[in-house]
């Protein structure tokens, strides 16, 4: 059986940054699939009910879903990059 062990200093920085990387990768994993996949979806069903509408910035609504997105991952991007 393969076996790999990560080993973190948590009294460095730059450790203590890789080992909340290393924590978080399932939820970004998680919220890049929905980003990648789902949105796309989402947002076509809003346009063709009309709750999102032309003359609405469509390129706003899909930021702002990425940063829920995020946010419902627990992802706090600014802590994961310097």
């Amino acid at each position: 059986m393969a076996k790999a062990i990560l080993e973190f200093d948590l009294n460095d920085p730059d450790d203590q940054m890789a080992h909340l990387r290393a924590v978080k990768s399932l939820d970004i994993t998680l919220a890049l699939w929905e980003m990648l996949y789902n949105t796309k979806k989402s947002f076509q069903w809003k346009m063709e009910s009309g709750e999102i509408k032309e003359n609405d910035d469509i390129l706003e609504k899909v930021y702002e879903r990425f940063w829920e997105i995020l946010d419902e991952h627990g992802i706090k991007i600014d802590e994961l990059v310097n």
